[in-house]
């Protein structure tokens, strides 16, 4: 799903314009190639994007385009631009559908493979599988190095003091 506003910024348009193609369009795009956001979507978003919740927000429901829906865009906005988005964010979809593929049918090779040897291997198994899911977000690393107290640092105490030199009279 590409929400109507990232379109909008891609193809170098403002959204209500690429909404309005859309209107203007509407058998073009059924159910299955685009839709506005519930209200309920909507409060999701705007909480996730920080926008205003009154004056100066967005006036009407989002719409979400999915990937037929952006091809489907190709033939209603006629810039080279909108080509040249439209073909970027096909091949986008097409890599991200291989990637999918890829681990379900990584997932599947390795169930086949444990059942063909009876859990024989079964830490092996369970230590590809925990390699192949997604890494889980680090947790924040200690700071290294020393603290420093700003308030003895100005409050005169000796070792607080810039310590100058003499020069030799």
């Amino acid at each position: 799903m590409i929400l109507d506003s990232d379109l909008a910024a891609l193809y170098g348009v403002r959204t209500k314009a690429l909404n309005q193609a859309v209107s203007r369009n509407l058998a073009r795009f059924p159910a299955d190639f685009s839709f506005q956001l519930t209200p309920a979507e909507q409060v999701g978003l705007r909480s996730q994007i920080v926008t205003s919740k009154g004056r100066g927000g967005a006036r009407y429901a989002s719409r979400a385009f999915t990937e037929q829906g952006v091809a489907m865009l190709s033939s209603v906005l006629r810039s080279r631009r909108a080509i040249e988005v439209n073909v970027a964010i096909m091949r986008a979809f097409v890599h991200l559908r291989e990637m999918l593929t890829s681990q379900t049918d990584l997932a599947r090779r390795i169930d086949e493979l444990e059942q063909r040897y009876d859990g024989q291997f079964s830490d092996v198994f369970d230590a590809i599988r925990e390699l192949a899911s997604p890494p889980l977000p680090e947790s924040p690393r200690p700071r290294i190095g020393f603290n420093v107290d700003a308030s003895a640092a100005t409050s005169g105490h000796p070792s607080s003091r810039s310590r100058r030199r003499r020069a030799p009279r």
